[in-house]
């Protein structure tokens, strides 16, 4: 993979960070993760510790809680694979800091378009449970689900992971 944009998206426990990292280090040049969680709690500061321990010394580690599209155009051209994880908590953030999420939408898919060099981007699937019971969550699930597609849209490829298999859902060059 060279030159390219990757989306990768499933379900939680997927297998999509998994095969984000795998597709990254076989392209066997310098890696840069974008983390975009923050540790509120024990369980998440478990999750990331989780996280970290998966990657090796190859990879540096930036942190884009909130401004994903400014790390991603600062690390553009740079000749590093970059790994976006994940989106989704991206948007959580960004919905709990009352932000416009429709302009943050545009604004990181103009980074993606711009990005000169391989980026590979991973978020959640969102929408295929139920209808949540809640204004916020109904928030958080449309502004996923809008992101989703706006990314899926702007990206070169995207990959579905369902029971940690991959599923093309758009090939490079279509």
């Amino acid at each position: 993979m060279s030159g390219a944009s990757l989306f990768v998206i499933g379900g939680a426990r997927s297998g999509k960070s998994r095969y984000a990292q795998a597709r990254a280090e076989a392209a066997g040049r310098q890696l840069v993760f974008v983390a975009t969680a923050e540790a509120f709690d024990d369980e998440m500061r478990d999750r990331i510790a989780r996280h970290r321990a998966d990657r090796d010394a190859r990879w540096t580690t930036v942190e884009a809680p909130r401004d994903l599209p400014a790390a991603i155009d600062a690390l553009g051209g740079g000749g590093a694979v970059v790994l976006v994880d994940c989106l989704t908590l991206w948007v959580s953030n960004l919905l709990l800091a009352d932000a416009d999420i429709p302009l943050a939408n545009r604004q990181l898919c103009d980074a993606i378009a711009r990005f000169d060099g391989t980026l590979i981007l991973v978020a959640n699937e969102v929408g295929l449970g139920i209808v949540p019971d809640n204004a916020l969550a109904r928030a958080f699930r449309d502004a996923a689900g809008q992101l989703n597609q706006s990314v899926a849209a702007t990206v070169d490829e995207v990959a579905l992971l369902t029971a940690g298999l991959p599923l093309t859902l758009k090939p490079r060059g279509v």
